[in-house]
């Protein structure tokens, strides 16, 4: 076997769709190969991860019964009409399928989010960059992201302006402003909008901490931190509005 195909190979594997010489072989070279036991790993932590957060929906007794009916109804009609009802049933399957896989998402990039507060709060993981000059924090980005964040200062407003660094959420690099208020800090992540379709929660709170989320035109946001949710939805609005105001 060869590198090139050993993903779809090991999904066929994993699903039990492949010929029993084939998975012996695979089975033999995995044995030997630490790069694609490391991979194997990864699909078996994604799989187990997709089988926990994605929730399944149950049809209720009374969309049985009415599909039941339907079917008794229309079982002496055309052939054509009973694909149509088929193709109809296979639509609701389909929209409930990707509602849930939306959700899912958006709850485990929440949950990079919060990670990615968590982890900034170590020693020496704050910042990157510690200014509270907006005009050195921005141009610090330059060449290290493929956007250039908007960075404003609301010290007047008792917000001030910490530092910013590079972060990973949802695979992929993004920028991270950090402020403080009194002593909390609090995590602003956002990337451009057109990278994530994923929908997070618009307020979350997870041991402590919360997290608030919206979009602009131009870029998903993340506000995190355990100051408390009044304080923090007022800074919040004095991002968004700052946001707005910009050409």
């Amino acid at each position: 076997m060869s590198h090139p195909n050993f993903a779809s190979q090991l999904d066929a594997y994993l699903d039990g769709e492949l010929a029993p010489v084939d998975a012996r072989e695979l089975e033999a070279h995995v044995a030997q190969c630490r790069e694609c036991i490391e991979f194997r790993d990864r699909r078996l932590a994604l799989r187990a991860a997709i089988k926990a957060r994605v929730p399944t929906f149950q049809a209720s007794d009374i969309l049985r019964q009415r599909v039941r009916s339907a079917l008794h109804k229309h079982s002496t009609i055309r052939p054509w009409r009973t694909l149509a009802i088929a193709a109809s049933l296979a639509v609701v399957a389909l929209g409930t399928w990707q509602f849930a896989t939306r959700r899912s998402a958006g709850e485990a990039l929440a949950a990079d989010v919060f990670t990615s507060h968590v982890r900034s709060l170590m020693p020496g993981h704050l910042t990157d960059v510690l200014s509270s000059d907006q005009h050195t924090v921005k141009p610090w980005f330059n060449g290290k992201l493929d956007y250039s964040p908007p960075v404003y200062d609301f010290a007047g407003r008792g917000y001030p302006l910490i530092g910013g660094r590079l972060d990973y959420v949802g695979g992929s690099s993004v920028a991270a402003l950090v402020y403080a208020r009194r002593q909390h800090m609090i995590n602003v992540v956002l990337w451009p909008t057109a990278r994530s379709r994923a929908q997070g929660p618009a307020t979350q709170t997870r041991q402590g901490y919360h997290l608030l989320h919206w979009n602009t035109s131009a870029y998903v946001y993340w506000v995190v931190s355990d100051l408390g949710l009044v304080e923090l939805r007022e800074f919040s609005q004095l991002l968004q509005e700052a946001d707005s105001a910009r050409p």
